[in-house]
């Protein structure tokens, strides 16, 4: 496929550097801010532009990787100059609905690309989870034969049900990272680096690759060792938001396993 790559941010660089692997010929970078549009396009041996009016025309896909806020803006802006276009839309969000696009539009979808991305990691985009939905039977096998060329992972997905899939990753993702920056901060006053929890986060990813989150799950909250849990709020007396969350947190472990103590 030619293809245009709109946007330069952490997911379009991976998307890119795949499509590239895969054979497909990407032909053009565009990014509001033409540095961004630039430095990606340097990296895939492309053009760039950071004008709508000036997306390259001759081509089969449109490959939309941008903030969520800013998506159905530039969808606008897009398929108002590429209205008759038979070329395929696509956006790569996780909990944005298929229906951000114009009815009008001859073909369009969805592909969200199931990870955490960042410019200086590099990932194995053949193994990343790949979910598709399109606009008809037509478009979505197009989408189909797109991400398998970049993934061994691929699957339907309605944009109704994408919505809990990105909600199960937010959790599992972002909420975990934010955890390790927490523990990170509790560390820091007492000068231990944060190195010596890789270890443990390390095991506990590993044993959900064998065992069940539930299964894998230790600590005083499954317990309800509330001489420890009270210990440790203590130590977080002067952040009362952490000991909330802390508490919060503990229950619903507890709430999982109370008929089991």
């Amino acid at each position: 496929m030619r293809i245009v790559l709109i946007g330069a941010g952490n997911l379009a660089t991976h998307f890119g550097k795949a499509l590239c692997d895969a054979h497909h010929e990407v032909v053009q970078v565009y990014s509001r801010t033409i540095g961004h549009a630039q430095l990606l396009a340097d990296l895939l041996h492309v053009s760039y532009t950071d004008s709508i009016d000036q997306l390259v025309r001759d081509v089969d896909c449109y490959v939309f990787a941008v903030k969520d806020q800013v998506l159905p803006t530039l969808i606008k802006e897009v398929s108002c100059l590429h209205a008759d276009s038979s070329a395929l839309f696509v956006h790569t969000a996780g909990s944005i609905p298929i229906d951000v696009f114009p009815e009008e539009m001859k073909s369009y979808g969805v592909l969200y690309p199931m990870q955490t991305f960042s410019k200086l990691r590099d990932v194995v985009f053949a193994h990343i989870p790949v979910f598709v939905e399109g606009n008809n039977a037509e478009t979505l096998s197009r989408l189909e034969q797109l991400a398998k060329s970049i993934s061994h992972h691929v699957y339907r997905l309605s944009s109704a049900d994408r919505r809990y899939l990105h909600l199960s990753a937010v959790w599992a993702c972002n909420f975990v990272n934010h955890c390790y920056d927490v523990a990170s901060k509790v560390l820091e006053p007492i000068g231990v680096p944060f190195d010596v929890m890789l270890p443990l986060i390390d095991e506990t990813a590993r044993k959900v690759h064998e065992l069940s989150p539930k299964d894998a799950q230790t600590g005083p909250a499954v317990r309800y060792d509330e001489h420890v849990m009270n210990a440790q709020l203590q130590l977080m007396k002067d952040n009362p938001k952490l000991q909330e969350i802390y508490r919060l947190l503990s229950q619903s472990i507890h709430e999982r396993f109370r008929h089991n103590v």
